[in-house]
């Protein structure tokens, strides 16, 4: 063993301990460290690749947690954000200002539909949704309209862990601890076409669009239009694995909205910034959301950053009087963030990111719908460069697999099998169990069948683990 490797493994040793000892990893089992399994360690990514603390490399097909959109190594992202921390390390936006969120700000209205020209900086993406969940019950009490007060997302839909967030994420396993959580929050259903028969549909995907866009018009009339403050959607809905919206889907809810005065909140936490193919997903799908809430991928992860854009229209009763929207983060439009995020932004422009992933997705779509000849593959979903698989029992019937077999399954095999065969994913069951795919978007076709036939032996594997 030469001294490098030594040292590279004593450094790997004493992470592991140290992880064991003091380190509270989020959404997970910490039975698992406990019980002496080492944790992996990432220690460096250069483009779509990343190595762990004992020198191992693997294709990161989750840009990290849907947010390192431009790739990893970027030296001029590093660059701007030294810069910037020499200049101007930090400075509160409450009641004063800093040039690099002003120009970020100016910089995502440009980007953003209709008259959505101001914008509310956080820090990452459950705060932005956690501001629009306050700012709209806000304007409708500064309406006169103090009733509206609830909201609309959709089953197994995930919106972030703050508790007003939490009230809008539709998956209750993960809230039933944490209740009494902020009330408010109703559930109508998502947009997965690929299991639309238990939801008691039978019929074209367009004409499910419809359906489920309806069941949005039928909760706000049992709650009360006078109740309902806004809905919540996801252009394409994350948790369950990459729901896109049917054809029609959108418009159909837009008129709805607008017929009963309900504000419509596109959560573009992970949609944002490339991922489908635009700056915003909204104007993939054709509709004007009254607020968009973004993060992750707005400086690729270099910094952390959130925000939520919003409408002329709503920010015109804060434009007179007292009127002050109590709500605000300390490191909400972090100058060293928002430059960061500026660079990444010039970058997207530069390299035509959002072109390539327009060209490319139907590419990537078509190498994942190979492992359709799996008999543990039902169906692959998604768009842009964001794709779910989901890994049935019976493909003939669409059986999914129980709880335990899930766990057998994903936890057991899968995680694991996918990361020792050098792929970072997701294998989850926040729904039904999937798959879950979203490389950098400068990845290409070569590296789409990489990750295909990474998946294709790992599938194949799992098969004979059941």
């Amino acid at each position: 063993m030469t001294t490098e490797q030594l040292v590279e493994t004593t450094d790997h040793s004493a992470l592991q301990q140290k992880a064991k000892d003091h380190l509270w990893m989020h959404f997970t089992r910490q039975s698992v460290i406990e019980e002496g399994h080492p944790v992996p360690v990432i220690t460096r990514g250069e483009g779509h690749k990343i190595w762990d603390s004992t020198g191992k490399e693997y294709f990161d097909g989750l840009s990290g947690l849907f947010v390192v959109n431009v790739g990893h190594g970027r030296r001029r992202l590093a660059e701007a954000a030294a810069k910037q921390a020499e200049q101007l390390a930090y400075f509160p936006l409450w009641s004063y200002a800093h040039p690099s969120a002003i120009e970020l700000a100016d910089r995502l209205a440009g980007y953003a539909p209709g008259d959505l020209n101001r914008v509310f900086f956080s820090t990452g993406g459950g705060e932005a949704v956690e501001t629009a969940f306050k700012l709209a019950k806000h304007y409708w009490k500064l309406m006169g309209r103090p009733t509206k007060h609830k909201v609309i997302s959709r089953a197994v839909a995930y919106h972030g862990t703050p508790q007003g967030a939490l009230a809008i994420t539709g998956i209750p396993a993960m809230k039933e601890m944490f209740e009494p959580i902020t009330p408010g929050g109703f559930r109508v259903p998502n947009t997965n076409y690929y299991r639309a028969h238990e939801m008691g549909f039978e019929g074209t995907e367009e004409a499910f669009g419809l359906w489920a866009a309806n069941r949005i018009e039928e909760m706000i009339l049992f709650e009360g239009p006078e109740t309902v403050a806004a809905i919540f959607l996801e252009p394409v809905q994350n948790s369950g694995g990459c729901f896109p919206p049917p054809p029609g889907y959108f418009k159909r809810v837009r008129e709805i909205c607008d017929q009963y005065d309900v504000l419509l909140v596109s959560d573009e936490v992970i949609t944002a910034f490339g991922r489908i193919g635009n700056f915003f997903a909204c104007d993939t799908y054709g509709f004007v959301p009254d607020m968009i809430t973004c993060a992750k991928g707005m400086s690729s992860g270099y910094s952390p950053i959130g925000a939520t854009i919003i409408s002329d229209r709503i920010y015109e009763p804060f434009k007179h009087g007292q009127t002050t929207f109590y709500h605000g983060y300390t490191f909400g439009g972090h100058p060293v963030s928002a430059a960061v995020a500026l660079e990444n932004l010039n970058i997207f422009e530069e390299e035509k990111l959002n072109e390539r992933v327009r060209e490319n997705s139907p590419i990537f779509r078509s190498t994942l719908e190979k492992l359709l000849d799996l008999p543990i593959v039902g169906d692959v979903r998604g768009d842009g460069y964001f794709f779910g698989i989901e890994l049935v029992k019976d493909k003939a019937t669409k059986e999914t697999f129980s709880d335990l077999e899930s766990e057998h399954l994903l936890r057991g095999y899968l995680s694991r099998a996918l990361f020792d065969a050098g792929l970072y994913c997701r294998a989850d069951d926040r729904g039904d169990p999937v798959v879950q795919l979203a490389p950098p978007l400068t990845t290409g076709p070569e590296e789409f069948d990489e990750i295909e036939r990474i998946l294709r032996s790992v599938l194949t594997g799992a098969l004979e683990h059941l």
